[in-house]
């Protein structure tokens, strides 16, 4: 252990060092924005705080930020998501670090901690939990913060509900808003991470199964959409009727999860909110049922209660709990209700991540020159930037768009011309 990291084992790091190429071979858009950086160094002198899922595509986004100037400390977002071996490669090329995986929730703070102590300016985070730990129990720390971004659909809706409360106290960019990041990142690498985790876990065919999707955002749309693809028939839960009519229009059976419980194989719960498969549900999922969550925290399955209707569990597989309940039923938890896409597989594709981590990248530098002009409130990715992503993505994919002609800009920009 050093003062400078804490991981697991620093001899993982040449098979961290593997992963990490890896990753960086599939991430054409934030290696241009690295090379760049490498040049003009416009993070110069800045502290960056960020609790991340410590994957090797977070270790590309990390030494970028770290080949413009910055000076990085990383914590890891979920006690299951970090890959130790990354972790190790990072504390060698000189991140400090502080993640290993199946941390308990003190050591979890005692990493985000870590972090704070070394006074960031910038926070990037993921799901909200070093936001949260400046604003309460390291208030000590927080003047010094500028600005901060925030990666999920999870830490937005925190960080906009104490923005609307008036006790957020710096401003944060919206980074999971960009079209260019949950359009792609939430619906695409969601979708096949999450079903990536349950096949890595399982092992099962979902050919025929009936697959439970609670929640038809974008990360629901995106799992939906992929485990038809599986062939499985997909039955989906909402609470939202606006979302639910698009189910509905997609093609997928919706109905209440009182119902889907009695007849659904897998379930899947992707919503952010708490206790999605609770106790009705718990109480008539069929025998033999897989249960899993890809939603950022563990609450969205009640699992205090699934373990008082239990009159036993062992691990059978790994990242797989079978739970023996008291009317002989038998259901199956998988990643203990964490993450299945990072817990049991390695999280989204590089090729998807490759925009959002774009995003946190050219966000950290506009808000260098610009945090000072904004207010304490949830602002989203400036459309600028937004737009070069996804423009040197298709750059590096070697496709070309069609331009307006002047004419066409002309009448674009007129409202007088008509039938």
């Amino acid at each position: 252990m050093s003062e400078n990291y804490k991981i697991k084992d620093i001899n993982l790091a040449r098979e961290g060092r593997n992963l990490i190429y890896w990753a960086e071979q599939h991430m054409p858009v934030l290696m241009k924005i690295r090379k760049d950086f490498e040049e003009r160094k416009p993070l110069n002198g800045i502290t960056i705080g960020c609790c991340l899922h410590v994957t090797k595509e977070t270790a590309v986004l990390v030494k970028t930020l770290k080949a413009g100037g910055a000076d990085v400390y990383l914590a890891g977002s979920n006690p299951l998501s970090t890959n130790d071996a990354v972790a190790a490669a990072l504390a060698e090329d000189g991140i400090h670090v502080f993640a290993w995986r199946g941390l308990n929730e003190k050591e979890y703070y005692e990493c985000i901690d870590s972090v704070i102590d070394a006074s960031p300016r910038i926070t990037m985070d993921d799901g909200g939990d070093l936001v949260t730990r400046l604003h309460t129990e390291r208030r000590d720390k927080i003047g010094e913060v500028i600005a901060g971004t925030e990666e999920t659909t999870t830490g937005v809706n925190r960080q906009r509900v104490m923005a609307e409360k008036g006790e957020l106290e710096y401003p944060i960019i919206a980074v999971n808003d960009a079209l260019t990041k949950h359009l792609f990142d939430n619906r695409y690498g969601t979708g096949q991470s999450t079903i990536d985790g349950i096949l890595r876990s399982t092992s099962v065919l979902l050919a025929g199964k009936n697959f439970v999707v609670c929640g038809y955002g974008w990360c629901g749309r995106g799992l939906a959409m992929r485990a038809r693809g599986m062939g499985a028939n997909v039955i989906v839960t909402e609470v939202d009727p606006v979302k639910a009519l698009e189910a509905v229009m997609d093609g997928f059976r919706v109905m209440p999860i009182r119902e889907a419980a009695k007849i659904g194989d897998v379930f899947v719960t992707v919503t952010g909110n708490k206790h999605v498969i609770g106790k009705e549900a718990i109480d008539n999922i069929k025998d033999g049922a897989i249960i899993a969550n890809a939603g950022h925290f563990d609450v969205e399955i009640d699992i205090p209660y699934l373990e008082s209707k239990s009159i036993d569990w062992k691990e059978i597989r790994q990242n797989v709990k079978e739970y023996h309940l008291v009317d002989g039923r038998k259901l199956y938890l998988l990643a203990d209700g964490r993450l299945v896409n990072l817990a049991a597989a390695e999280g989204h594709p590089s090729e998807v991540m490759d925009m959002s981590f774009s995003n946190q990248a050219l966000v950290v530098e506009w808000l260098i020159n610009n945090a000072e002009k904004l207010e304490n409130k949830v602002y989203p990715v400036p459309e600028e930037i937004d737009r070069k992503v996804a423009k040197l993505k298709l750059e590096t994919m070697g496709i070309e768009i069609d331009e307006l002609t002047d004419e066409q800009k002309r009448y674009m920009e007129s409202w007088k011309e008509g039938t």
